[in-house]
């Protein structure tokens, strides 16, 4: 085919040749050199010119598809995501009912204890009046004996006794 084309070149360019004489008429042979031109231009530039496109288009194909393959990677992790956001609230919710419930009981348990502690408390103290009472009457017992001792034995009758139970208890 290019040998045909290079002979055809070759042909054309003797016989369409200007030459002085037809110099008013020879807008056929310059009609006809250029069409040979573009057609030569063409046959050598069209198939790279082609390739070129081809390839430009494959590639910007090529990047739409990964950024199609990236948006639905995206889609996906957001789904993900999402249902990760769910499963996070429902837990957070389920966390806070069981933590008021642990939070009752312990308060039912802190309650219950301080009241065992209160009665606890209470009976100690109630004890512990007891024995200081006891304790008082006892000195008070000993005090008025003593005293009592200590009087001579001859003004001991009963109504100095009296007197002086009175003066102790008042």
């Amino acid at each position: 085919m290019s040998r045909i084309i290079v002979l055809m070149i070759m042909i054309s360019t003797v016989a369409l040749a200007s030459s002085a004489e037809n110099a008013g008429t020879d807008i056929v042979q310059r009609t006809v050199n250029f069409l040979l031109f573009a057609g030569l231009i063409w046959y050598l530039v069209a198939e790279p010119v082609k390739n070129y496109f081809a390839s430009r288009s494959q590639a910007i194909a090529d990047e739409l598809k990964k950024v199609q393959d990236k948006l639905k990677e995206t889609g996906a992790l957001k789904k993900e995501a999402l249902a990760k956001i769910t499963d996070a609230e429902k837990f957070a919710e389920e966390l806070a009912i069981s933590s008021k419930k642990e939070n009752k009981i312990l308060n039912d348990n802190i309650i219950t204890q301080c009241d065992v502690d209160l009665e606890i408390l209470a009976k100690q103290q109630i004890t512990l009046m007891d024995f200081e009472q006891r304790k008082m009457v006892r000195s008070v017992v000993e005090e008025t004996l003593e005293e009592v001792l200590s009087q001579s034995s001859d003004s001991f009758d009963r109504e100095a006794m009296a007197n002086v139970i009175l003066k102790k208890v008042a």
